[in-house]
């Protein structure tokens, strides 16, 4: 259809219009942007690149990239893995079609990620004090289930969702009414919930008096 697609994964939120960033004219013209998994893992060699958070421009380099990627569905099935799959498919239009990728450093202040959510405490009290100006989004990446990510996301102060919306579906939250009904009446809230869980890890505010979660965990908050 010749549109740019910006696509993300759920558990991420924004700070600012990451298409701010992808639509500056004086951006370097790659073919497609990832934020950077942290994970060096052979399987997503040699890009590193998270299938979570990525902007892509309209051409026939990435309509070849993605038609190829819905071909690959018996590749899915076997490897469990949108971002493996991704992973080989980016090498190999990069070395026969010239598909021209970009991912970001994972320790960039734009696109930050569970990686440095869970390694660089010193990186994240800069987000949490506000002093890192920079950053368009957070993706909690790199975190076992949605219950955890929820719970981190509250600690960083950035959980606007209301506790009887929470992993409800759409007819319980709206009950019999119409179905023209919204949900961001319900369930949005104007202000974050604010909550400490665990206190090794990132916290808006000192949460010195909740349990550790990792094994030799270490206070975030001295």
């Amino acid at each position: 259809l010749g549109f740019d697609v910006l696509f993300m994964d759920v558990d991420i939120v924004w700070y600012r219009n990451p298409l701010d960033y992808f639509m500056n004219k004086s951006l370097p013209p790659f073919d497609v942007y990832f934020q950077d998994d942290g994970s060096r893992q052979e399987r997503y060699a040699p890009w590193s690149a998270n299938s979570g958070f990525y902007f892509v421009r309209a051409n026939p380099k990435t309509k070849h990239l993605f038609r190829h990627l819905l071909y690959s569905g018996d590749l899915l099935n076997a490897w469990y893995s949108h971002q493996a799959v991704l992973s080989v498919l980016l090498s190999e239009n990069n070395s026969l079609m010239g598909l021209k990728v970009k991912v970001f450093a994972k320790e960039t202040d734009l696109f930050p990620g569970g990686w440095l959510f869970h390694r660089q405490h010193a990186e994240m009290k800069r987000i949490m004090t506000g002093e890192s100006k920079d950053l368009y989004i957070f993706h909690m990446s790199w975190t076992e289930n949605k219950g955890n990510k929820i719970k981190f996301f509250q600690q960083m102060g950035q959980w606007y969702v209301r506790e009887i919306c929470a992993g409800k579906h759409y007819n319980e939250i709206v009950g019999g009414e119409s179905t023209t009904a919204t949900l961001s009446d319900r369930c949005c809230l104007a202000e974050p919930v604010m909550k400490c869980h665990y206190r090794d890890k990132p916290s808006k505010i000192p949460c010195n008096d909740s349990p550790f979660i990792d094994k030799n965990g270490k206070p975030f908050w001295n």
